[in-house]
C-alpha cells in the first residue's frame, strides 16, 4: 500500500512539472514560433493590383497576402498601362471598404500605402470627393509653418479615415534644378534651400505622427538636382549632386518620429561607380547605416521602373537591392504588370540564400526592421 501511494506521488510530481499545455498556451507557442525564411522574405515586399473591391481583386493577389507572400500593398488612381483613371480609388468609401477587406485577408499587419503629397502627386483627388490639396512648392514659397500643419493634418486625418497607415511622403529633395522633370517640374519639393526643406518636412511628418501615418522620406540621396526622370530610363547625377542634398534626410532621420526612408534610382560615380542608389551598398549601408546609424526602414523606389528595369535583370535587381540594405522592395505593378511578382521574388531569394548568395541574417535584419515598424501601428 505504501508503495503504491508512493508511486502516486511521484507521477502527481512530475505531472507538475509537465503540464499538459491549455489551449491558449498552444495558440501562444505558435504565435510566437520563428517565422519561415518564406515568411520573412513575404514581409519585404510591397505590390500593386488591378481592383476597386475585394471582389474585383485577382485570387492570385488575395491568396498572396493571406498566406503572407506580400507585407503590404500600394494603391493608385491612375492604370499607366492601359491609360485610365480606372484602377484603385474611386471614392472615399469605395477606398475605405477595400482598405478594410484588403486588412481582413490576413492576421498580420498590413502597410497600407498612397503616393499622397500634394499638389501634382495626390492620389486622392478632389474630383473623387477627398479634400483639397497644395503642392510642397507651395507650402515653401509660402514658408508658413502653421499652414503646413494645416494641410499636413488634413491629409493624415483623410488617410488615418480610410485605413491607410502609411504615405510616401514628404519628398525632401532640394529643388536645385527648376527643370527637372519629375521634381522641380511637378513642384514636389518645398524648396531650394535645405533648411528650409527641412523646416516644412518636420511640420508635414509631425502631423502625421498624430494619427498613427508612417511617413517616408524620398528620394535618398537626392533627386532634386538631375535632368531626368527615372520612371523612364537611366538617371546619371554625378555632374549635378551637391552634398548639401543628403541635409534634409540625415536631420529629419535624427528625430525620434515614425519615418521611413525610399531610396532614388540615380546614378552617382563619385558615391557608386556601378550602380544607382537603390542598389548601392555604397550608398545605403555606407551613408545610412554605417555612417548615420540609421536602423529604420528602407524601401526602394519602385522597381518596375526603367531606370533600374531597363538596366538590370530582375535576379540582379533583387540581389543588389538588399546586399545593399533595401528593406521593402516596392513592385507598383503600374509601369509593368505582374501578379505572380511576389511568388517570383519569394523563390529567387530563397534561391539566393539557400545557395550562399545572401546570408540568411541580412533577410532576418530586415524582417527585424519591418516588424518593429509595423508594431508602432495604430
Amino acid at each position: 500500500m505504501q508503495r503504491i501511494t508512493l508511486f502516486l506521488l511521484i507521477l502527481l510530481a512530475l505531472s507538475c512539472q509537465n503540464p499538459t499545455p491549455t489551449n491558449n498556451e498552444t495558440v501562444a507557442e505558435e504565435t510566437t514560433a520563428d517565422p519561415t525564411l518564406e515568411q520573412m522574405i513575404g514581409q519585404m515586399l510591397m505590390v500593386g493590383f488591378r481592383g476597386m473591391t475585394i471582389d474585383s481583386v485577382s485570387q492570385t493577389i488575395k491568396t498572396q497576402i493571406q498566406s503572407g507572400r506580400i507585407g503590404g500593398i500600394i494603391l493608385f488612381d491612375y492604370d499607366v498601362l492601359r491609360k485610365e483613371a480606372v484602377r484603385n480609388i474611386a471614392s472615399p468609401d469605395q477606398v475605405k471598404q477595400l482598405i478594410h477587406d484588403l486588412k481582413a485577408l490576413t492576421d498580420q499587419p498590413l502597410l497600407m500605402a498612397v503616393d499622397q503629397e500634394g499638389g501634382r502627386v495626390n492620389r486622392l483627388k478632389p474630383t473623387y470627393g477627398f479634400p483639397v490639396s497644395v503642392s510642397s512648392k507651395y507650402l515653401g514659397a509660402l514658408d508658413n509653418l502653421d499652414s503646413t500643419r494645416f494641410y499636413a493634418q488634413r491629409n493624415a486625418e483623410n488617410l488615418k479615415s480610410l485605413g491607410f497607415n502609411l504615405n510616401f511622403a514628404p519628398v525632401v529633395d532640394v529643388d536645385l534644378n527648376p527643370n527637372n522633370p519629375v521634381i522641380g517640374g511637378y513642384e514636389r519639393s518645398y524648396s531650394a534651400d535645405p533648411a528650409i526643406v527641412t523646416r516644412h518636412a518636420r511640420a508635414w511628418i509631425s502631423a502625421h505622427v498624430k494619427e498613427g501615418i508612417i511617413s517616408t522620406l524620398k528620394h535618398f540621396p537626392g533627386h532634386g538636382s538631375s535632368d531626368s526622370d527615372s520612371h523612364a530610363g537611366f538617371v546619371d547625377i554625378t555632374e549635378y549632386w551637391q552634398e548639401k542634398e543628403l541635409e534634409p534626410f540625415r536631420q529629419v532621420l535624427g528625430d525620434a518620429q515614425l519615418t521611413a526612408l525610399m531610396t532614388a534610382h540615380v546614378v552617382n560615380h563619385k558615391l557608386d561607380s556601378i550602380y544607382p542608389a537603390t542598389l548601392s551598398k555604397n550608398v545605403i549601408t555606407g551613408i545610412l547605416r554605417d555612417q548615420w546609424q540609421y536602423d529604420g526602414v528602407v524601401f526602394s523606389d519602385d522597381l518596375h521602373m526603367k531606370a533600374v528595369n531597363a538596366l538590370f535583370d530582375f535576379e540582379t535587381i533583387l540581389k543588389k537591392s538588399i546586399e545593399a540594405g533595401v528593406d521593402i522592395l516596392v513592385y507598383g505593378n503600374n509601369l509593368g504588370y505582374d501578379e505572380e511578382i511576389a511568388n517570383k521574388a519569394i523563390t529567387a531569394i530563397t534561391r539566393m540564400v539557400e545557395q550562399g548568395e545572401l546570408p540568411r541574417e541580412r533577410i532576418e535584419q530586415s524582417y527585424r526592421r519591418i516588424m518593429q515598424l509595423k508594431s508602432k501601428l495604430q
